[in-house]
């Protein structure tokens, strides 16, 4: 198993930097925005356990930053993030202890309790995990070649870490069953169309449309922005009467909050 590699503590990072000793994410920052890279490129960014642990050690440095308001997860090469790495599965007694030993840490449930803002901006191809990451994700940005899918049941599993969730939360029950049964491949345009992405665009583009919408959200007043996603995440699983108490109570007290510091 990969030793946890730490980040300089926010006392010691500029303005604009990067990282220095991981092997498997790059991760720089622009101002308040974190660019968090996948950085195995050649084997499309299959996700193992060094990968696991140097990524939630990054995750940790963002949520620990004050200064970051949004984060950006990509990834370098030809594919946003090809799944779990199968290499690993012949270190293990079978391929579904080899998953739950690469789930141990929960990389999913820290990047989904972030401050900041995510924004998953995803070419080529998405399966399992990495599918499953962007949907942890607050917005969805799809280049043009992007493929997505869930291939785990063909291969005698369930998606491990919330795709049974996420995805019927994003597309509604049946398609989320029809997506996860079959395995197949849901290119950007339907993606988008059914809900599963926020909006595609060209591959040339995705990485100057994904910062150019981080920058936007990161120069909103904060404290709106973190109003308007508790009401939004934490409304959904709500009744509506339920959650239109919730969006008083918080614009209440962002409005009092505001008045104090007028």
């Amino acid at each position: 198993m990969a030793i946890r590699q730490e980040v300089p503590s926010r006392r010691t990072r500029s303005r604009s930097r990067s990282s220095d000793g991981y092997r498997t994410v790059a991760y720089a920052t622009r101002g308040r925005v974190a660019l968090v890279t996948l950085n195995r490129p050649r084997v499309l960014n299959a996700y193992n356990v060094e990968m696991r642990d140097e990524l939630f050690s990054v995750l940790q440095a963002v949520d620990d930053d004050p200064a970051i308001r949004v984060l950006v997860i990509r990834g370098a090469g030809e594919a946003f993030c090809s799944g779990g790495d199968v290499s690993e599965f012949g270190a293990a007694p079978s391929p579904l202890v080899a998953r739950w030993v690469r789930w141990r840490r929960d990389v999913w449930g820290l990047l989904r309790s972030l401050d900041a803002v995510s924004v998953a901006a995803v070419h080529g191809h998405a399966a399992g995990s990495g599918l499953e990451m962007a949907l942890m994700c607050d917005v969805v940005i799809l280049a043009d070649d992007a493929l997505l899918s869930l291939p785990e049941c063909s291969l005698g599993m369930i998606p491990g870490v919330g795709g049974t969730q996420t995805l019927p939360r994003a597309v509604g029950l049946g398609r989320a069953l029809e997506i996860v049964l079959t395995g197949r491949r849901v290119d950007a345009r339907e993606a988008v169309r059914i809900a599963l992405a926020n909006r595609v665009v060209p591959r040339h583009a995705l990485g100057r449309v994904s910062l150019e919408l981080a920058r936007r959200i990161a120069a909103l007043p904060s404290a709106a922005v973190s109003a308007v996603r508790r009401c939004v995440n934490e409304g959904s699983e709500m009744a509506l009467a339920e959650g239109l108490a919730l969006e008083r109570r918080v614009g209440n007290r962002l409005r009092r909050a505001e008045g104090r510091r007028s």
